[in-house]
C-alpha cells in the first residue's frame, strides 16, 4: 500500500474504533439512573427496560453492518468511514437533547446504525495488513475497544456530578473531532481496480450470513465466535446492576471498574495478542482464551464480596485473544475485495449478540432476584449462565479446528 502510511491510517482507524467504544462506554455508569428517571421507575425496576434500550442500537448495527461493509467494498473504506464518524458525532447531540425515553431510545438506534463503522474500519486493517501483522493489527482492534472501555467509563463516572446527560455532549466532542482529523489525514486502502460491484443481495445480514455456505468448516468459527460474545456480554450488560446491588457501589464505582476492565483488555491486546497467537497458534490461543472466559464468568457467579472482582478481572481479560485468532483464521483465507463484507458478518454476529444478550440476561437477572431476593446466588444467575456458554464454545472450536495445522487452506479456505 505505497499511496498510504501505514501508521498514520492504522492511528485513525483504532482512534475511530476507540472512540465508538468510549461512546458506549461512557453512559453506562449514569445510564441505569437515566432510564429509571424517564421511566419513572425504580432502579430495580428500570432493568427490565435496560436491556431493550440497549438492544436498540445492537438490532440496527446488526441490519446496517452488511451494508455498510458491502459499500465500502465499493466505493472504498475512506468516504464509509468518514460519514459513519460524522454520524455518530451529530447522533450523540441527538441524545444529549433528548426530552425523554422515547427520544433516547431512538438516538440509540440511529447509533447502532453509524456505530457500523467497525465493520469498515476492520476491513481497513485487514487491508494494510501483511500476513506477519495481521493478528497484532487485530489484536489492536481489541486494545483500541479496551482502551475506549477505560476512557468512556472513567469519564462517564466522573461526568455524572454534571447529570446524566453530560457523557453524551463529551462523545459528541470525541466524534466530531475525530471526523476533522479523519479529514486530514486518512487516505483509501482500497484500489480501484480492486473493488467489486455491489449487490444488495449480499448487503443484507441475511444475505451476509448466506455467504458463510461458501466456506466449508469455516462457517463454524462464526458459530464460535457468536458464543463467545455472547458470554463476554453477560459481564456488559449486567455489571452495574450486579455491583450496585450486591456490593452497593456508586456510579463512579461502576465506572473506575471498567476502566480497569478496558486497562487490562488494553494491554493484553494491544501488547499480548499478536505474541501469544504467534506462539501458541490461533488454535491454541483461542482455547486459551474459551478455558478463562469460562473459569473467570464462574468465579465471578460466585464471588462474596467486590474487591474479589478487581482479582479476576486480569485473567478475565486474557479472554481477549479469541477474537483475534479466529479473526487471523477467517480474514487470511478471504480475498481483498471481500474483506468488507466479511468484516460485516462478524459485526452483525457482534451485533445480533448484543440484540439477544441484553434482554435474555437482565431477564434472568431479574427474575432471580425476584425468586430468591435474599439468596446470594441470585445475582450470579446471568454469569452461570455464561459459563455454561462459554464452555460449549470451547467443545465447538476444538471440533471446527481440529486437523486445522495439517491443511488449513484445503479445509477452511472460501469456496470458489
Amino acid at each position: 500500500m505505497s499511496f498510504i502510511n501505514p501508521k498514520t491510517a492504522l492511528l485513525f482507524v483504532l482512534v475511530t474504533i476507540c472512540l465508538d467504544s468510549i461512546g458506549i462506554g461512557i453512559i453506562i455508569p449514569s445510564f441505569p439512573t437515566l432510564i429509571a428517571e424517564t421511566a419513572n421507575v425504580s432502579l430495580k425496576e428500570s432493568s427490565q427496560y435496560f436491556g431493550w434500550v440497549m438492544g436498540a442500537y445492537a438490532f440496527m448495527q446488526f441490519v446496517f453492518a452488511p451494508l455498510i461493509g458491502n459499500l465500502s467494498d465499493r466505493f472504498g473504506r475512506r468516504p464509509v468511514l468518514l460519514i459513519s464518524v460524522l454520524g455518530m458525532g451529530l447522533d450523540y447531540l441527538v441524545m444529549y437533547f433528548a426530552p425523554d425515553l422515547f427520544w433516547l431510545v431512538v438516538g440509540r438506534a440511529i447509533s447502532g446504525i453509524f456505530g457500523a463503522s467497525f465493520t469498515s474500519a476492520a476491513a481497513y486493517i485487514a487491508d494494510i495488513s501483511t500476513p506477519e501483522t495481521t493478528a497484532k493489527n487485530f489484536g489492536m482492534i481489541g486494545a483500541a475497544f479496551g482502551i475506549g472501555f477505560v476512557i468512556g467509563p472513567a469519564i462517564g463516572g466522573l461526568l455524572t456530578d454534571f447529570g446524566p446527560r453530560a457523557p453524551f455532549m463529551a462523545a459528541a466532542v470525541f466524534s466530531l473531532t475525530n471526523f476533522i482529523f479523519g479529514l486530514i489525514v486518512l487516505k483509501e486502502s482500497l484500489p480501484s481496480n480492486d473493488r467489486r460491484v455491489f449487490d444488495l443481495k449480499r448487503a443484507n445480514p441475511f444475505g451476509a450470513f448466506r455467504q458463510m455456505a461458501r466456506f466449508k468448516k469455516m462457517k463454524y468459527l462464526f458459530v464460535v465466535t457468536f458464543m463467545v460474545l455472547l458470554t463476554n456480554f453477560a459481564l456488559h450488560n449486567t455489571w452495574n446492576y450486579f455491583t450496585m446491588e450486591k456490593f452497593g457501589w456508586t456510579e463512579k464505582q461502576v465506572g473506575y471498574s471498567l476502566a480497569v476492565v478496558g486497562v487490562c483488555f488494553g494491554i493484553v491486546q494491544g501488547g499480548l495478542s499478536g505474541v501469544l497467537v504467534e506462539r501458541l497458534g490461533e488454535k491454541g490461543a483461542a482455547t486459551l482464551g474459551l478455558v478463562i472466559v469460562s473459569l473467570t464468568m464462574l468465579g465471578i457467579s460466585m464471588i462474596p464480596y467486590g474487591w474479589m472482582l478487581y482479582v479476576i478481572i486480569l485473567p478475565y481479560s486474557f479472554s481477549g485473544i479469541v477474537d483475534p485468532a479466529i479473526r487471523t483464521i477467517v480474514s487470511s483465507g478471504t480475498p481483498s475485495n471481500e474483506q468488507g463484507e466479511l468484516q460485516g458478518v462478524f459485526t452483525s454476529i457482534m451485533s445480533l449478540a448484543e440484540i439477544i444478550a441484553p434482554p435474555v440476561y437482565m431477564w434472568f437477572y431479574y427474575s432471580a432476584r425476584n425468586l430468591a431476593p435474599n439468596a446470594w446466588w441470585s445475582f450470579g444467575v446471568p454469569y452461570f449462565i455464561a459459563t455454561i456458554i462459554g464452555v460449549g464454545a470451547l467443545i465447538l472450536l476444538r471440533w471446527a479446528l481440529k486437523g486445522y495445522k495439517d491443511d488449513p487452506k484445503d479445509e477452511f479456505a472460501p469456496i470458489e
